[in-house]
């Protein structure tokens, strides 16, 4: 797509920060039609979207919307864009693209698509799990290679998700997403998260419980904590040491909050099962032993990825953008006491 030209109108400009590619992938062309009607829309043009070219791309815009892909917007460009009111991120993590400070202290208005990545993590892990405990794929090889029919049944003989007791680390946008799910199949659900209370557990109708007592207890694991600090290696070889023999562990958080070594140690003695969409290195190196591995399944960090989630993600910084241009409220505004627990 090339650059879209300013006419010399009142309406105000915003900026569309994403290579032509992606903003493709991202932006729907109905949203664009309708950011169009009330703003005159500049976009860079093909290999245009550079740090150096920033300055320039942002200068006069109320408005940015940003993505995969978008230079940091730092310090050094802010003292430049006295006009940007808002950066509309049509993707999740804004922690490497804008300096939190400008958004403490009220000078810079953020806001983020996180919600739509989390729909589609939230649909890849119950995807996992009803494999995990159904079995379909094997179920389907057992039937192309011609296994005894009561033979094939009895061996991959399934079990129900209502049944399990699920552990899941945070209660964030996604946990929460996730609670809902395995509270509909009726599974018993475990959560850890030192910001949530007893009070909004029993709302949840959920058992809030320390992390030790999580993983000795759960059948299924699965992770929703962000990277911080705090949070990396959380799970090492004494929280493994823990989970119980047959259990589902899943991690489509962040690599970093696992040990990676020690998940590798632990699964070599093959007594549960690890779903890993991230790692402490991406892309995976080619020789990793994750990937020697049977009972690692694995995933190129693609848990948050689908084609409806990106137009959600560009149609919703779109709707952001047109919020602040009309004095309405944003949906899903990056507020000053969001930032310490966010991804």
């Amino acid at each position: 797509m090339n650059s879209v030209s300013e006419s010399p109108t009142s309406k105000p400009t915003v900026v569309i920060l994403l290579t032509p590619d992606m903003r493709a992938k991202l932006i729907p062309a109905s949203a664009e039609k309708r950011l169009a009607e009330v703003a005159n829309v500049r976009a860079p043009r093909e290999g245009e979207l550079t740090a150096e070219n920033l300055t320039g791309l942002v200068h006069g815009a109320v408005a940015a919307i940003t993505g995969w892909g978008t230079p940091p917007l730092d310090e050094g460009l802010l003292a430049h864009a006295a006009s940007l009111k808002l950066v509309a991120h049509a993707a999740g993590s804004v922690r490497h693209l804008i300096p939190f400070t400008a958004i403490e202290e009220g000078r810079l208005q953020v806001t983020h698509a996180a919600i739509h990545i989390g729909e589609a993590v939230s649909e890849f892990v119950m995807a996992q799990v009803l494999a995990f405990l159904r079995h379909p794929a094997e179920l389907a090889a057992g039937m192309r290679s011609n296994e005894p029919w009561f033979d094939l049944r009895s061996r991959l003989l399934g079990r129900l998700l209502g049944e399990q007791t699920v552990g899941l680390l945070g209660a964030g946008y996604i946990g929460r997403m996730m609670m809902r799910l395995f509270r509909a199949f009726n599974a018993r659900v475990l959560v850890y998260d030192p910001y949530l209370t007893e009070s909004q557990a029993r709302e949840m109708d959920v058992e809030l419980c320390d992390l030790d007592d999580l993983l000795r207890r759960s059948d299924i694991v699965s992770l929703h904590v962000p990277s911080l600090p705090e949070t990396r290696h959380l799970i090492g070889t004494d929280q493994l040491a823990l989970i119980k023999d047959g259990a589902l562990f899943i991690n489509t958080a962040r690599g970093a909050i696992v040990d990676e070594q020690a998940l590798i140690a632990e699964l070599r003695k093959n007594r549960f099962t690890a779903v890993l969409d991230v790692y402490e290195k991406e892309p995976l190196p080619h020789d990793s032993p994750l990937r020697t591995l049977p009972n690692a399944i694995l995933a190129p960090h693609a848990a948050g990825h689908s084609h409806e989630t990106y137009l959600r993600q560009g149609a919703t910084a779109v709707d952001e953008v047109c919020r602040m241009l009309t004095g309405e409220r944003y949906r899903y505004e990056v507020t000053k006491d969001a930032l310490a627990t966010m991804a």
